[in-house]
């Protein structure tokens, strides 16, 4: 893996190291034309051996991973070696994700979500966070997940969530990779929603085998 742009040396862990306390970063991959997904409507069916990599180098360096619960749905997301929180409006919690230890999983909702007390049965109450009375009030999620201890987060997405985190301005940096593959289908791009303006500068490039991965830090002098 080739560094194009940044620090000319060090492993993953040193040229993803998070720069301060709190932080909370996104991780995202697409294809050349901009497809999210595949056409299978996963994004594990176009990310590869090199995003693999910083894929997991990311959630080794994460101490709590935030991912809407319709994407741990759609691929297939069981427990990871940090707390996987989810983010559901109805308090939904996917098959994979149940019947673990206790605190492995977390559900973020809202008051009246439809499945708030299966959600308190599977998870217990402590691990269901209730934040906002008709959304999910995600800079108050974040706030909460901090004071757990929680300062080092990285969300996985999907694009409607990373596109409500840039807009709520809690996004410190995006992780993008784009695969060298085309696929021409209607498929997400990596935000979805309601138009933002949200400048970047471009901290880190990698590249192998075609395959381009960058870190973006937002920038906030404006």
């Amino acid at each position: 893996m080739r560094v194009l742009l940044g620090p000319r040396s060090g492993d993953l862990a040193d040229l993803y190291a998070v720069p301060r306390r709190p932080w909370l970063r996104v991780n995202m991959v697409s294809t050349l034309d901009g497809s999210a997904t595949g056409p299978d409507g996963r994004s594990g069916s176009v990310n590869n051996a090199a995003d693999h990599r910083v894929f997991r180098t990311l959630r080794s360096l994460a101490d709590a991973i935030v991912v809407g619960a319709g994407t741990a749905r759609t691929e297939g997301y069981g427990p990871a070696d940090v707390p996987v929180v989810l983010v559901s409006r109805r308090a939904d919690v996917p098959e994979g994700l149940r019947g673990h230890e206790a605190g492995r999983v977390l559900v973020a909702t809202w008051a009246t979500a439809d499945r708030l007390d299966e959600a308190r049965d599977l998870l217990g109450d402590e691990h269901v966070l209730v934040l906002g009375d008709d959304a999910v009030d995600l800079a108050a999620l974040k706030e909460a997940l901090v004071a757990r201890g929680w300062t080092s987060l990285l969300s996985e997405g999907g694009p409607h969530l990373l596109r409500d985190l840039l807009a709520a301005g809690l996004v410190d940096e995006v992780c993008a990779t784009v695969v060298p593959q085309l696929v021409a289908s209607d498929g997400p791009r990596i935000t979805a929603g309601p138009p933002v303006d949200v400048p970047l500068s471009l901290e880190l490039l990698l590249e192998e085998d075609g395959t381009l991965l960058g870190r973006w830090l937002v920038d906030r002098r404006g």
